[in-house]
């Protein structure tokens, strides 16, 4: 395990990178000895110091959770980061592209809770049964680390690349359709770029949900009642450039845009 003091380090090291927009060389590489449980913890060091900050904080997202993501990554394992309330845009929002770094998008369902989930034995059912609707949903990837050679405990101690999300389209309860067969078509300056279903999930999106209550179980935590959750891409990462307009149509469950600027 890493000591306290490399830990507050490496949250100090991060912290900076996100206020200068940079990235830093991958973590992996200068502490080799550091494991998922250190990676975790340095997160929760940044989320701990943003919440004293001021932040608040609105939810969860889990990433790496479809072949695709793992594949385009080179990660083989899902892992979490933290939403707070300034990373949550509305639909049509006009981005400031330098507010981020190493800028990408993903398409993804969101999860509004209305109870909580608790591990370490939630299942698919646990979350159908307590999501109050889900709503299509963009997310933004800023790395505040280097993207080559980034490894499972980079992404995490990274907070997962949470950057912001966007959500739109017709929120749903989650008997209302076979959440599986959702599919988005992703636009980028009216060209289509991607395409996916949300099966390719954990082969159902609420299983992003699961495991993400059952990994929090681990770590002494739990999903709440009035939590957004984002249940992980179906499609791989799609970069963008200033100018860009993106636009994900996620067929009855309506449509998504922003443009950055």
């Amino acid at each position: 395990m890493l000591s306290p003091e490399t830990i507050a380090a490496i949250a100090d090291e991060l912290a900076e990178a996100e206020r200068a927009r940079t990235a830093v060389p991958p973590l992996s590489g200068r502490h080799p000895e550091m494991s998922i449980e250190d990676a975790y913890a340095v997160q929760n060091e940044w989320r701990r110091r943003a919440i004293e900050a001021g932040r608040r904080p609105v939810g969860r997202k889990i990433g790496l959770t479809s072949k695709v993501m793992q594949a385009a990554t080179g990660i083989d394992e899902p892992d979490y980061g933290a939403i707070f309330a300034d990373m949550v845009l509305e639909n049509g929002a006009v981005i400031e592209h330098g507010r981020f770094s190493t800028v990408r998008i993903e398409v993804e369902l969101a999860f509004k809770l209305a109870e909580p989930i608790d591990g370490p034995d939630a299942t698919v059912f646990d979350v159908l049964r307590a999501t109050e609707y889900v709503v299509p949903a963009l997310e933004i990837l800023s790395s505040r680390i280097e993207l080559k050679d980034k490894t499972i405990v980079d992404n995490i101690s990274d907070n997962a690349a949470m950057g912001a999300m966007i959500y739109g389209g017709n929120p749903v309860r989650p008997g209302e359709v076979d959440l599986r067969w959702v599919s988005a078509l992703l636009y980028r300056n009216e060209t289509i770029e991607e395409s996916g279903v949300a099966a390719a999930v954990l082969n159902h999106p609420a299983m992003g949900v699961a495991w993400l209550a059952n990994k929090l179980a681990q770590h002494g935590d739990r999903l709440e009642a009035g939590e957004i959750v984002l249940a992980g891409s179906f499609t791989r990462p799609m970069w963008v450039d200033p100018g860009d307009t993106v636009l994900a149509d996620f067929r009855e469950l309506g449509t998504i845009a922003c443009r950055f600027v």
